[in-house]
């Protein structure tokens, strides 16, 4: 059988063609409202990767629109579990509706770099989440989310630079991949060894770097699989 591996993105955030994407990923991380999104986005989200067979997870957020969840926050523990529950049902509740399930669970932008290093606040997104399985890179969240008998799952990023096993942060400069030659260099280097690659939905040229990911994905023998 063929290698397989799961392209994910991340959908409706309002700043990119979420149906161009769904047409092209495996997995959706939907926005839940608090860093991006709405009911109304959401709904349109989930009931578009229903026809079409793809995976939905819920992309949860520090609640900071106005920064799309990208500046660290300080949150107490016991408020970030009732956002993180709060997202997690929001979408849940919706996506049933439309017939498709929510499957995994992704913190978003400045929480899934927090939750990498910072205990608490990663006890305090699982406690939230309930037995959903986990996306992320290696560190305490996936580390806690093992050890409670969750099914965790590595990601990588074929649009980001790393610095050691660290994304590059983004005020540095080459932070974003931007060519697709580049990009997908890195998708397959990255294939080998994560079950889930990442595109950033917000990404200029987003759709253009998903298509050329996925032919040369599957030009390369990979089976797409959504999570």
């Amino acid at each position: 059988m063929p290698p397989v591996v799961d392209l994910n993105a991340d959908l409706g955030e309002e700043v990119t063609d979420d149906e161009a994407l769904l047409g092209l990923v495996t997995s959706a991380n939907v926005a839940c409202g608090y860093h991006a999104g709405s009911p109304a986005i959401m709904r349109a989200v989930c009931a578009l990767a229903a026809e079409l067979g793809v995976s939905v997870g819920a992309q949860v957020s520090y609640a900071d629109r106005e920064n799309f969840g990208r500046v660290p926050l300080d949150v107490p523990a016991a408020v970030l579990r009732e956002q993180v529950a709060d997202q997690v049902g929001i979408l849940s509740a919706i996506a049933d509706s439309e017939g498709v399930p929510v499957r995994y669970l992704k913190p978003h932008g400045a929480l899934y770099h927090r939750v990498r290093d910072d205990a608490e606040q990663a006890a305090a997104v699982l406690e939230g989440s309930g037995r959903l399985p986990v996306l992320g890179m290696s560190g305490r969240l996936l580390t806690l989310a093992g050890e409670a008998g969750r099914e965790v799952i590595l990601e990588g990023f074929p649009d980001r630079a790393y610095d050691g096993d660290r994304l590059r942060p983004r005020d540095r400069p080459g932070a974003v991949l931007t060519e697709d030659d580049a990009i997908v260099t890195q998708a397959l280097a990255l294939a080998g060894s994560v079950r889930s690659l990442c595109l950033h939905g917000d990404t200029p040229g987003a759709v253009a770097h998903a298509r050329a990911v996925r032919a040369a994905l599957e030009a390369a023998g990979w089976s797409l699989v959504g999570l």
